[in-house]
C-alpha cells in the first residue's frame, strides 16, 4: 500500500500542569474531546530522553469544530525544562501552532474580554488572510488564523490546529523535505522581508525568508474529514544565527515537542524516508498501546533536528465502559469516516 496522510493528528504540547493546561485549551481552544487519558512510561523513546525511561501522562484532545489535536504532555519523574532563552521565530524548531477560526476579529475581541494574553493585534499575512498570536499561561504561541473546511457545526471561536510555524536553517533542504514526504509540495508565498504582521513579537522587526506550504492533494484517510486540511510555515533567520529550540533538553520537555500525521502505510513510509535520508528513529514496530487507543508509531527529524511523529491507528475508544471501541484494522483505514461517526465520538468523550 502506497502511504497516505490523513491530516496533522496532533501536536505535542509538553507542560508543568497537565490538568490545568487541559481546561485552559477546553475552555479558550474548545478542545474538549479527549481520547485518552494515560499514565506511562516511555520506554521507546530513549534516544531523546538522556538514554533513560520517563514517566510522563499524557491527554489526546479535540476540537470537534474540525483540526488537529493537541496531545498535552507531562513528565512525572522529573521535572519539566524551559528553554533558557527567549525563543523567536527563526529558532530551529516548531516555533507556534496554528489554529483556524471562522472569524478572527470576534475570536480577538472574545480573546480580549477574557484577559487572554494577544502578543499582537489583528494583521493579514503575505496571503492576505487575518491573523493575530496569543501565549497560552505557559508560553506557548499560537497563531490565530482565518479557517474553513469545518466538520462539526459548534458554535466556537476556533476550531483545531490547521498546521505550524517552524524555524529552520535551510530553505531549500526543508521545502523539499515537507514538499517530498509530508506532501507540502505547494509554495503559497515565499518572501524576504523585516514582516508588518510579526512586529510586536519578540524578533519581530528582523529580517525573515518566509514559506508557506500546503498540500497540493487532498488528504484521504478515516479521519481526515476532522483533521482537516493544514499548512506548514517555514522562517529562516536572516539577520542572526538561530537557536535550537530543544538544545540540551529532552523531548517533554516545556514547549512544542513534536508534530504527529495520521498515516496509513507505516511500511511503505518507512522505506520512502530512509531512501529520502530521514529514516525511522523510533519505531514502535508492531503496536502501541495507551489502553483506549493503540496503533503504531514512529519518528524522523526534519534536517534541523525537530521531531515529526507518525501514527498508523489502529483503534480507538467510543465507549470505554460498555467496551466499544472503532478498530480501523477490520474496518479498513482508507475510506473518510461518515460525520455521524464524529458525532457520536464528540458526545461520547467529551470532558
Amino acid at each position: 500500500m502506497t502511504k497516505i496522510i490523513a491530516g496533522i493528528q496532533q501536536i505535542g504540547i509538553g507542560v508543568s500542569d497537565l490538568y490545568e493546561a487541559r481546561d485552559w485549551y477546553k475552555a479558550n481552544l474548545g478542545y474538549d474531546v479527549v481520547i485518552f487519558d494515560e499514565a506511562a512510561e516511555a520506554n521507546l523513546m530513549l534516544r531523546y530522553t538522556d538514554n533513560k525511561p520517563q514517566k510522563r501522562h499524557a491527554i489526546l484532545a479535540y476540537n470537534m469544530k474540525s483540526g488537529g489535536g493537541f496531545e498535552v504532555w507531562q513528565y512525572t519523574s522529573r521535572t519539566p525544562v524551559a528553554p533558557n532563552f527567549e525563543v523567536r521565530p527563526g529558532d530551529l524548531g516548531i516555533f507556534a501552532c496554528k489554529i483556524k477560526s471562522p472569524d478572527v476579529e470576534k475570536a480577538y475581541k472574545a480573546f480580549q474580554n477574557r484577559n487572554i494574553n494577544i502578543i499582537s493585534v489583528v494583521k493579514n499575512s503575505p496571503e492576505g488572510k487575518p491573523h493575530f498570536f496569543i501565549k497560552d499561561p505557559y508560553n506557548n504561541i499560537f497563531e490565530i488564523e482565518e479557517g474553513y473546511d469545518w466538520l462539526l457545526n459548534q458554535n466556537k471561536l476556533t476550531g483545531g490546529n490547521s498546521g505550524a510555524i517552524i524555524g529552520v536553517s535551510d530553505m531549500e533542504k526543508s521545502i523539499k523535505f515537507y514538499g517530498h514526504i509530508l506532501g507540502y509540495d505547494t509554495i503559497v508565498y515565499d518572501q524576504e522581508a523585516v514582516f508588518d504582521d510579526l512586529a510586536t513579537l519578540s524578533g519581530g522587526n528582523e529580517k525573515y525568508r518566509r514559506v508557506l506550504l500546503k498540500h497540493g492533494q487532498k488528504r484521504n484517510g478515516a479521519f481526515s474529514p476532522m483533521l482537516g486540511e493544514s499548512t506548514i510555515e517555514l522562517f529562516q533567520s536572516k539577520d542572526r544565527k538561530a537557536h535550537k529550540i530543544y538544545k540540551n533538553r529532552l523531548w517533554g520537555d516545556l514547549g512544542y515537542i513534536h508534530i504527529c500525521f495520521d498515516i496509513i502505510g507505516m511500511d511503505d513510509l518507512k522505506k520512502e524516508c530512509e531512501e529520502f535520508g530521514h529514516p525511522f528513529t523510533v519505531d514502535s514496530a508492531n503496536s502501541f498501546d495507551m489502553g483506549e487507543a493503540a496503533g503504531h508509531f514512529s519518528y524522523i527529524e526534519d534536517p534541523d533536528g525537530a521531531l515529526i511523529e507518525f501514527v498508523e491507528t489502529h483503534k480507538i475508544p467510543i465507549l470505554k465502559k460498555l467496551g466499544w471501541y472503532l478498530n480501523l484494522q477490520k474496518r479498513g483505514q482508507t475510506k473518510p469516516l461518515s460525520n455521524l461517526f464524529f458525532k457520536i465520538l464528540a458526545a461520547t468523550r467529551k470532558i
